[in-house]
């Protein structure tokens, strides 16, 4: 396939509208790109084949070889939404109290992705920022790095922060409603609003309002770092995960999960299991357990059809 497409441009999805995308070339410009064919599987991040088709329009022949690849889930299927990160910024919030079991289901996506990644917690100035950071404990004791900030109270001190861990990377952000995620990428993107005007030009309509995942570059000029942006927070997908591999991409199990008795252990009701000894010795927190078990129930379920 390389050698077949090898010699047509080379571009960047960096937004999608149902079976248009947008494609940004290797000068920067940015076009309307069609797929061939009726499937469309392309996800922003991706490295595409092209042709041109006409002044602003091109086709899409073919998608390079991902890096890594980061699944959503609804409520009926899985499907793919972004491709090639460099690392993942999950930005969570004093207030409102955000869910530990979507942050455990990004986490987890990630390291089966093989995607670093950072916690950051936001609204550090409110009072109630040691309840979170109590919350967050477990995951700095398993080594997770995790950051504090005031994006708000303080967005020089955050941007500070911030900038040194981004520089050169592709880095995609993901947060609940009201976490300030808006305030994060208008603080470090200042021209934010203009690089989405670019992708309405390119579509030359205002009809398309599909909320969707949208890169960005933090430098225009050099484009080595990027921000994406993806709208709420997914809901990961985890179907593609094997039930057994489960605990392995939990680090505070892992830890534990060769000390076992038996090598196809479920860590649920087997004796001389290590994880349910480490959880007993507060190794391992209740909450990280229980999400544990409703994770793997659900990878277990008889498939609906």
């Amino acid at each position: 396939m390389a050698a077949k497409f090898g010699n047509l441009d080379l571009g960047l999805i960096v937004r999608g509208h149902g079976r248009h995308y947008i494609v940004e070339d290797s000068d920067g410009r940015r076009f309307v790109g069609h797929p061939r064919g009726k499937k469309s599987d392309c996800v922003v991040g991706d490295q595409v084949r092209w042709a041109p088709s006409g002044s602003d329009e091109g086709v899409i022949e073919a998608v390079e070889p991902r890096r890594n690849l980061l699944y959503r889930q609804d409520e009926w299927k899985t499907k793919s939404f972004a491709a090639n990160i460099d690392q993942l910024l999950v930005l969570v919030a004093v207030e409102p109290v955000f869910s530990e079991s979507q942050l455990c289901r990004a986490l987890i996506a990630a390291e089966q992705a093989g995607i670093a990644t950072t916690i950051a917690l936001n609204k550090t100035d409110l009072p109630g920022t040691e309840a979170a950071r109590e919350r967050l404990a477990p995951y700095r004791a398993m080594g997770m790095n995790v950051m504090e900030l005031a994006l708000k109270a303080d967005p020089a001190g955050s941007r500070a922060l911030l900038q040194p861990w981004l520089n050169a990377k592709r880095t995609l952000v993901l947060g609940p409603s009201g976490t300030g995620k808006s305030t994060l990428i208008n603080l470090l993107i200042p021209d934010a609003k203009a690089q989405v005007g670019d992708i309405s030009v390119a579509l030359n309509s205002g009809r398309h309002t599909t909320t969707t995942t949208q890169w960005y570059w933090m430098d225009v000029d050099t484009r080595e770092t990027a921000l994406i942006d993806s709208p709420g927070f997914q809901e990961f997908g985890l179907h593609q995960i094997d039930p057994q591999q489960l605990p392995l991409l939990m680090p505070d199990l892992r830890a534990h999960a060769d000390h076992c008795k038996f090598y196809n252990c479920t860590h649920r009701h087997e004796p001389g299991c290590g994880v349910r000894e480490a959880l007993e010795q507060g190794l391992i927190s209740p909450s990280r357990y229980r999400i544990y078990g409703e994770i793997l129930e659900q990878l277990t379920a008889p498939k609906r059809w």
